[in-house]
């Protein structure tokens, strides 16, 4: 890259540690360029306040930020869900929203004539890949710049020391400082006591978590609430229509006060290594769990069971950054067609961290109490198992006689 030629700068900006820096070290290492901050709203809240005014202050040139959040439900979080995809357990919180915002901040770049586009993402993560692949994917010869992979900073204590440097407004410490990533969707907590996995993480600490509580703080009592959907997209909460992002923020309230939706995991990133996080995803554990639960019923074994083959693919793909695929969007063509009868009503249980199957019905169920009874019936001969269990059986017997001759 020529730098001499790089005059104006778009920053994915979040406001963070990492990119609340960037800007003065854009405007040093990059011939004073002018630096356009661009912050894509995908529901991260209280962090976006006083944003504009921080952005100016430490040399932007001016702020865009971007409401998302619609988008980000009915086009992202909600085909992940009807795809079943977990990539280990992690329901794709972070990995998700980066598409929309690099997708965005790529459309933003080119009306503004930037001459690069710019991410705090450090080097060993997967962000830096996500935002990477999707820019590549709008914008293939738009040039790049990555600060962590160029300046001297090695730590997230050098990074405020930069900051307090050059008079950049923190809101963490060195004693809060875990690196997160918030939106609608999760919280994320990485760092500090957490990257020792022998460390139990600090639920019941005040100020720890931020969407819920700790199980064991949560109330003696269950709370039942019931989930519509209408083709794999949730429509109702308790009988109210609701629109999906409302219905994950009515989730997130009340997922959040029992003590749902928390996750410790070591995961396998896309750069090699293991990472410990800890992930808060109250509304998003339920709505998985009741998706599933409807499907259970709606779906036919086939088509189930290949389903989850695939979830695993579609989770790769999400996590690695590559949602502007053509195998992602054949994957979620093969979704909507089996989630064509998932319609239905779901009744869940929520418990001290638990979430409990109360009820689920369908119209389209393929469940059958008639057939599947223990007592009397008029439509199922339990004699006729044993023809089939003698040709299912069969190359099994052939097998077993052919073995049994070579052994004489």
């Amino acid at each position: 890259m020529d730098k001499s030629k790089i005059k104006k700068v778009v920053l994915a900006y979040s406001g963070g540690l990492d990119t609340s820096i960037i800007i003065p070290w854009l405007k040093e290492n990059y011939n004073n360029c002018e630096v356009i901050a661009v912050s894509g709203n995908v529901g991260q809240a209280d962090e976006l306040e006083g944003l504009e005014e921080k952005a100016l202050k430490t040399g932007a040139s001016k702020l865009y930020v971007e409401d998302l959040t619609e988008e980000f439900v009915n086009d992202y979080i909600i085909p992940t869900v009807k795809a079943g995809a977990l990539y280990e357990e992690y329901m794709l919180g972070t990995s998700f929203a980066r598409p929309i915002i690099a997708k965005r901040i790529v459309e933003i770049a080119k009306a503004e004539g930037a001459d690069a586009i710019c991410h705090g993402c450090t080097g060993k993560g997967n962000d830096q890949v996500r935002f990477e692949l999707t820019i590549k994917a709008f914008a293939p010869d738009m040039p790049i710049i990555a600060p962590w992979r160029e300046w001297e900073l090695k730590s997230r204590e050098e990074e405020i020391e930069y900051a307090e440097k050059h008079n950049v407004p923190l809101k963490i410490n060195r004693e809060t400082n875990y690196s997160k990533d918030k939106n609608l969707w999760h919280l994320s907590h990485e760092g500090l006591d957490l990257e020792d996995a022998g460390n139990e993480p600090m639920y019941e600490k005040e100020g720890f978590l931020e969407m819920g509580v700790s199980p064991l703080q949560a109330p003696d009592k269950p709370t039942y609430i019931t989930l519509d959907f209408d083709k794999g997209v949730p429509t109702k909460f308790n009988g109210e229509a609701m629109s999906a992002k409302e219905i994950i923020l009515k989730l997130n309230e009340v997922g959040g006060a029992n003590g749902i939706g928390l996750l410790d995991i070591v995961e396998n990133r896309l750069v090699g290594m293991k990472c410990r996080g800890v992930y808060e995803t109250p509304g998003g554990a339920i709505l998985y769990f009741a998706h599933n639960y409807l499907e259970t019923i709606c779906l036919d074994k086939a088509t189930a069971h290949k389903k989850q083959e695939l979830a695993i693919t579609f989770a790769d793909l999400v996590y690695n950054g590559q949602w502007f695929t053509p195998l992602r969007e054949a994957l979620s063509a093969f979704v909507d067609k089996t989630q064509e009868t998932v319609t239905g009503k779901v009744k869940l249980k929520l418990y001290k961290g638990n979430i409990i199957k109360a009820g689920v019905w369908s119209d389209y169920s393929l469940y059958s109490e008639e057939i599947a009874t223990f007592g009397e019936d008029d439509c199922y001969d339990q004699k006729d198992s044993a023809g089939f269990i003698n040709l299912y059986g069969l190359p099994i017997k052939v097998q077993a006689l052919v073995n049994q001759k070579n052994k004489k």
